[in-house]
């Protein structure tokens, strides 16, 4: 049975719909912090990264056999699916796991939820349906201020230490802004395709990798560190790849990375409970930041304004 064309296959949803998936999608990726920093501690990045592309690449695989979709066999689909895990997967999940054995989670989740800047100026430069808007511009400057106010400007007086680790992290964020405007060739793609199909071309670079690498054969890893490469595979890459890409066709790179700055909240929250992190004090004036830099950043320019002229009108 040939891949089914997504248009032909899902009917149109309401927007709440797609913004309940983003809050899901940054809810999964702004887990994988914690994720990563368990399983660093007794796994070597490269293999750690191995095994989470290659769970979620098989996983997804077993789901598609079980629907009936089958991957494209042409090159052209293959090159693609290669390029889109270099940026997407192989580079910053390995340059994330690395930079996080030695830079503070608060540090390391301010330079990797960057990537909606790059997004923003490949828009600039490119122009087209992406053509950056002063509404997104607030919503950039927001989300940003958000961040700080988070996370504590006390998190950025570790900059300038473990410098390559920190320019590892921007980018790992580089590399999720230049996926995130290469994921629209997969639009006519069922989104569970395109993510297997780079999860599987991840995975063949990797596996190689962590064998020659890290011969994780010799390693010992801890019950919570496995535990934590299962969740970074079901939850924080096959669920969310599956999601990102449906959103990259459905919102737009430029909507779809607001959740750089919605797993903010969301990550610190889970470090908080999970590893016993302290919040900074400011971090529900920056939450408020980071939804209105959400909104700012996914509602439909001329909805917006209209929204804000109806409440002048108000006065």
């Amino acid at each position: 049975m040939p891949t089914t064309p997504l248009a032909a296959s899902v009917r149109p949803h309401a927007p709440a719909f797609e913004w309940a998936l983003l809050a899901v999608l940054a809810t999964c990726w702004g887990a994988s912090y914690t994720f990563i920093k368990i399983g660093v501690a007794t796994i070597p990045p490269v293999t750690l990264i191995a095994a989470r592309t290659l769970i979620a690449g098989l996983l997804l695989l077993a789901v598609l056999r079980l629907r009936g979709v089958r991957l494209p066999k042409d090159g052209a689909t293959w090159r693609r699916f290669a390029l889109q895990a270099c940026l997407n997967s192989v580079l910053p999940f390995t340059l994330i796991a690395w930079a996080e054995r030695s830079v503070d989670a608060g540090l390391a989740t301010i330079l990797n939820s960057t990537s909606p800047i790059f997004i923003f100026l490949l828009g600039w430069g490119l122009g087209g349906a992406g053509k950056p808007t002063l509404q997104r511009l607030f919503g950039v400057g927001a989300g940003l201020a958000g961040i700080c106010l988070i996370v504590g400007f006390e998190a950025l007086q570790g900059l300038g230490h473990s410098l390559l680790a920190q320019l590892a992290l921007v980018v790992a964020a580089v590399c999720y802004g230049c996926a995130a405007m290469f994921g629209r060739v997969f639009k006519g793609l069922d989104p569970m395709v395109p993510a297997a199909g780079s999860l599987v071309s991840g995975a063949a670079l990797l596996v190689p990798a962590s064998l020659a690498i890290d011969r994780p054969w010799t390693l010992t890893p801890s019950t919570a560190s496995m535990l934590a490469v299962l969740a970074l595979a079901v939850l924080s890459t096959a669920l969310a790849f599956t999601i990102y890409f449906r959103l990259i066709r459905t919102l737009g790179p430029m909507s779809t990375s607001a959740q750089a700055y919605l797993r903010v909240p969301i990550g610190v929250t889970i470090g908080v409970v999970c590893l016993g992190e302290t919040l900074a004090p400011t971090a529900w004036v920056g939450l408020a930041c980071v939804v209105v830099g959400v909104v700012a950043m996914t509602m439909p320019d001329t909805q917006l304004l209209r929204r804000g002229l109806r409440f002048l009108r108000g006065f």
